[in-house]
């Protein structure tokens, strides 16, 4: 059975709505089993991190970057980096800012840039652009135009009842089904 987990950092709720999106989607997948692993967790279920066979990071872009708890988290991995524990797992990510842009390609590419380090296969978003037409509009997946991963945007006066919109959550849901699509083949072949 293919193993996945959803680590992640959530300042306001946004991120950890995402994250669920991202984990809905993936449980999609028959046979996917999904965690959610906050970061103030991850230590404490470092074993359930290293048995999972894709590994998908989630974190609010904050001044362009990935949270400071995210980057602890990062650091925190430094040990499994050196003995190459994570090698050959399926990463993916996601991000979410209050703004449209609010430079959270930035985050993705750390993101994308730590899974490599640790000798990942990273999974991309699937989806091609949604809303950059006339005959777009906010309701499109992929709406923020992402290839990375999966990009969010929570209005800052918004909660996470309601922010980020559907089309960003449900972004994130097919990301997650993606990724458990190509761990299944990715086990399967091993």
């Amino acid at each position: 059975m293919p193993s996945i987990a959803v680590v992640y950092h959530s300042g306001y709720g946004h991120t950890a709505v995402v994250a669920q999106s991202v984990a809905l989607g993936a449980a999609r997948v028959t046979g996917t089993e999904v965690h959610l692993v906050p970061v103030d967790e991850a230590e404490a279920k470092a074993a359930l991190l290293d048995a999972a066979d894709a590994i998908i990071f989630g974190s609010p872009t904050y001044m362009g970057s990935a949270t400071a708890k995210f980057h602890e988290f990062m650091e925190y991995t430094s040990k499994i980096w050196y003995g190459r524990g994570w090698k050959d797992k399926l990463a993916a990510g996601f991000t979410v800012s209050a703004s449209q842009s609010g430079d959270k390609l930035n985050t993705l590419l750390q993101l994308a840039v730590f899974a490599a380090q640790h000798g990942m296969i990273w999974v991309g978003n699937d989806l091609l652009p949604g809303n950059n037409n006339s005959k777009g509009s906010v309701e499109d997946l992929n709406r923020l135009g992402s290839f990375l991963g999966a990009m969010a945007q929570a209005n800052a006066d918004e909660g996470p009842d309601v922010a980020p919109p559907h089309s960003d959550r449900k972004t994130a849901e097919r990301l997650g089904e993606r990724v458990a699509e190509a761990t299944a083949r990715w086990v399967r072949g091993k």
